[in-house]
């Protein structure tokens, strides 16, 4: 996004809630626009609690037995790159949006499908669905704590569904002067990525500071955010980091210190 100003976000101090290479990426990004990002890991991954039903899956998965697999986070593609699955070319691949997408295509997995218009679960299943008229047999990986809109979906529609979980999503304490930083307002905005994160901001921050910025990536993040408790004022259209920055420069440029993108005024 080209604004007047070089470094539209310089002055704030914005927490990413995430670490790892997706951390540094998100740091990156928004050093290039001026701010001063605050890396603090709320959430962390955990291996599955029945390995064995995963381990199943995925041998199933490389001797070609679905025609195709649902990939709805990046972790999950940390998952399947870690086991070194080889998903063979008569299984198809849809990703839930960009960012998945872009993670399966950077370790070498082919995607066949990322939803045009809605970057979810029910976008994924309207897609799948129109496309594939006939059964079909999915395999989806997913979080423990997620919601089964895809499986569901996909059953409804007449497909062949095996649904197994991938990884377990676990908070992670933020350090004492991070939450301190945030309490206290030091914290001007805080990048809401995932509904795990929102919880885990009401969960360690407690109420915020009216002047924090609270930012969120895409509609349904923007849903659960608010079924946590937390206000949103900022919402990227699309569920991506460069159109979550965006829609904070937006805000920051519009000269509101609260203000919104595509999610209300």
């Amino acid at each position: 996004m080209t604004t007047g100003d070089p470094k539209p976000l310089k002055g704030w101090r914005i927490l990413v809630p995430r670490g790892g290479p997706w951390g540094d990426g998100v740091a990156a990004d928004l050093r290039v626009r001026g701010a001063t990002p605050v890396v603090a890991p709320l959430i962390n991954f955990a291996p599955t609690q029945d390995p064995e039903a995963l381990t199943a899956a995925l041998g199933a998965l490389e001797r070609g037995e679905f025609h195709w697999l649902t990939v709805t986070s990046a972790t999950t593609v940390d998952v399947l790159y870690s086991q070194n699955v080889r998903v063979p070319a008569s299984t198809k691949i849809a990703a839930v949006g960009e960012t998945t997408a872009a993670a399966l295509q950077a370790v070498g997995y082919q995607v066949d499908l990322v939803p045009e218009k809605d970057n979810s679960a029910r976008g994924m299943v309207d897609e799948l669905t129109a496309l594939e008229t006939e059964p079909r047999r999915f395999l989806t990986l997913r979080s423990e704590i997620a919601k089964p809109l895809l499986t569901q979906g996909l059953i409804e529609a007449g497909h062949n569904v095996q649904s197994v979980v991938a990884y377990r999503t676990v908070g992670e304490p933020a350090l004492p002067k991070v939450v301190e930083d945030v309490t206290s307002g030091r914290i001007n905005a805080i990048l809401v990525t995932s509904g795990s994160v929102a919880d885990q901001v009401v969960e360690q921050f407690g109420t915020l500071p009216e002047t924090t910025l609270v930012a969120a990536i895409g509609p349904r993040t923007a849903k659960d955010a608010e079924a946590a408790g937390l206000t949103v004022h900022v919402v990227s259209r699309e569920q991506t980091v460069t159109a979550l920055l965006d829609a904070v420069v937006r805000a920051v440029t519009d000269g509101h210190p609260v203000a919104t993108d595509g999610h209300g005024n």
